[in-house]
């Protein structure tokens, strides 16, 4: 919970310092930094090592952002949550922007996982009902996941709606292996 405030709190001070134009590639940079460094254990370990001065730290990070083609306010936004030792909540940071990326453009992230690819007019479809039942504008991604074996997944934010035969057996097991 803590962890979860401590980044609302520096996400919202990065996108008040983001003009309009510099808001998805904040996001997209962010997002991909979090991905990287929830990844590979060896970034994580030249961050938290004490061997590594805050100089070479930030230049890592730095380096990172502008591969990324990140705003250059970014780096220096890396290079303060070095100085307060806060790299590690940068895949919950860069949650938190995303949040506030799209409350500020008025859209809702939409994973969508099916069992087989779903057609455009499929896609456009769900794009139609899931703007109408939120009531606002959605970015929609797809992937595709053979083991679901039939119907949808959706994710919207923390809830997930799974109409998936997988999801349901699963659901069926739970229910019998309970009593």
């Amino acid at each position: 919970m803590i962890k979860s405030s401590v980044a609302r709190r520096y996400a919202k001070a990065l996108f008040e310092l983001l003009d309009t134009k510099s808001l998805e590639p904040t996001r997209a940079g962010l997002t991909e930094l979090g991905r990287i460094l929830s990844e590979t254990d060896s970034l994580k370990h030249v961050l938290a090592s004490p061997a590594f001065s805050l100089e070479e730290k930030q230049e890592v990070l730095s380096a990172l952002s502008r591969r990324l083609k990140c705003p250059p306010i970014v780096a220096g936004f890396l290079a303060q949550l070095v100085k307060k030792n806060r790299v590690g909540f940068l895949p919950e940071i860069a949650n938190a922007v995303a949040a506030l990326v799209d409350q500020a453009k008025g859209t809702q992230q939409v994973a969508i996982t099916s069992a087989a690819t779903l057609s455009p007019p499929q896609q456009a479809d769900l794009r139609t009902r899931l703007r109408t039942l939120l009531g606002r504008d959605v970015d929609l991604t797809f992937q595709t996941e053979t083991s679901l074996l039939s119907g949808l997944q959706i994710r919207i934010g923390s809830t997930i709606f799974d109409s998936t035969v997988k999801g349901r057996l699963t659901a069926i097991q739970a229910l019998l292996t309970k009593e």
